[in-house]
């Protein structure tokens, strides 16, 4: 494995000249915040980031310890993305305004020892979240996607969840309404994000399509830990 000092290395060699747009879904906290944070660190504020989650308070905070220049430009967009009808209307309000996407970072998620808990459209907010919600915004936002790899540019979807870590896939359960549990949840939605990097792939084969498993990782996820 090469040292932390190499692939940092490697990371500033590879800065795009051109000024990259990057989507954070999750973007408000943890592995989705660290990696907006790196983008806009190492294209020295050359980059549109759009921050998107629920906490706006969260975003405006990150926003302000970016670095400004003239070609710098951050935004937040507001999603509740346990709810299809949220992302379906935000996905569509980014596509009529963004001329390109070159980076779509996903990692929306909390934590939770809660069984299912259905949201008003009758889906569990964990699988909302960790995959449906996910492959709903790579769909939607493809045709940025696409410009962008049109340009020249790189076009990249990083999906950030557990990547090799999941059991048996029930592919006729795969929305748990019957023998729901935690391991279950996360076992689909493990699998589902590898089938959809897959797939994806198979149909893009010009973009990168990377499902990562970070391992433990010290953020405020903890912080609001539903124990019940």
């Amino acid at each position: 494995m090469p040292s932390l000092s190499v692939v940092r290395a490697a990371n500033l060699a590879s800065v795009p000249r051109y000024r990259p747009t990057a989507l954070f879904l999750g973007g408000t906290s943890g592995v989705g915040q660290a990696v907006a944070e790196a983008l806009a660190r190492v294209t020295n504020g050359n980059s549109h980031i759009v921050l998107c989650g629920r906490n706006k308070s969260a975003a405006d905070k990150i926003i302000e310890g970016l670095p400004q220049t003239s070609n710098s430009k951050y935004e937040f967009e507001q999603c509740d993305a346990t709810l299809m009808s949220n992302v379906r209307s935000t996905t569509s309000s980014l596509a009529g305004r963004l001329t390109k996407l070159n980076y779509l970072v996903l990692s929306p998620g909390f934590l939770t020892l809660k069984g299912r808990d259905e949201t008003s459209e009758g889906m569990d907010k964990k699988l909302a979240l960790n995959y449906y919600a996910r492959w709903r915004f790579v769909y939607d936002l493809m045709p940025l996607l696409e410009k962008a790899k049109a340009q020249g540019e790189e076009a990249r979807v990083l999906t950030v969840l557990a990547a090799g870590t999941n059991g048996k896939l029930d592919e006729s359960n795969l929305d748990l309404k019957k023998g729901y549990g935690l391991k279950a949840a996360a076992d689909n939605a493990t699998a589902m994000n590898d089938y959809m990097v897959e797939d994806f792939a198979a149909q893009h084969p010009n973009m990168a399509f990377i499902h990562a498993y970070p391992g433990i990782v010290r953020t405020p996820l903890l912080t609001d830990f539903h124990w019940s």
